[in-house]
């Protein structure tokens, strides 16, 4: 029993280890992340704000993310307009209710998002029906939209301004992709708007 274990957990560091390395030499995926963060940068500049959307984890990695621009990363500056629509029960229940789960977020961006934001949608398999009206919501309003899917992208892959594939087809490996790529942006939106005068690296 005590083996098995222990090979359990070999296995799930090298498949974390796979993961990141599997990122870290893709070269488009760099380039998708230089474009999301000039992309996030220009929308902030302009008085913009980003929104944030997913599903059960993904739900909370949209909170954690939104959390580390309205508060901080890794130094003291002025907060920067991230918002989870995936927090307020009243407003989802309210609209699951009277329109169906579906329309969960994509009523939100009716509502909240202007021309210019960009959103923020992560799901796992890329075909979350509440992301995909998200997304159709977003393009009708001129919004921005940043995909964070499995590997083969899903419905989504194509819906997106920029998609981030993770390079695994198991949810929990594609759920730390996207956890360390949500860490990696706001780190970089931070420092691109903020720069060494606020205390960056």
């Amino acid at each position: 029993m005590a083996s098995q274990l222990t090979d359990s957990i070999g296995l799930e560091f090298t498949k974390s280890i796979q993961l990141l390395q599997d990122m870290s030499e893709d070269v488009a995926l760099r380039e998708q992340i230089r474009e999301a963060v000039k992309m996030s940068v220009d929308a902030l500049g302009r008085g913009n704000k980003i929104l944030f959307a997913g599903n059960g984890g993904s739900a909370a990695d949209a909170q954690h993310w939104a959390g580390e621009l309205v508060s901080r990363f890794n130094f003291d500056r002025p907060g920067l307009a991230g918002i989870a629509l995936t927090t307020d029960t009243s407003i989802l229940t309210a609209i699951g209710n009277d329109y169906g789960y579906e329309y969960a977020f994509a009523r939100q961006v009716e509502a909240l998002g202007r021309e210019g934001d960009v959103l923020y949608v992560l799901s796992t398999s890329g075909n979350s029906k509440n992301i995909l009206r998200a997304i159709t919501a977003a393009r009708t309003a001129g919004i921005l939209v940043v995909g964070f899917t499995g590997q083969s992208g899903g419905q989504m892959g194509d819906q997106c301004d920029i998609c981030f594939k993770m390079p695994s087809s198991e949810t929990p490996k594609v759920q730390e992709g996207h956890e360390f790529l949500g860490h990696l942006l706001c780190g970089m939106i931070e420092e691109e708007i903020f720069g060494k005068s606020h205390g960056g690296r």
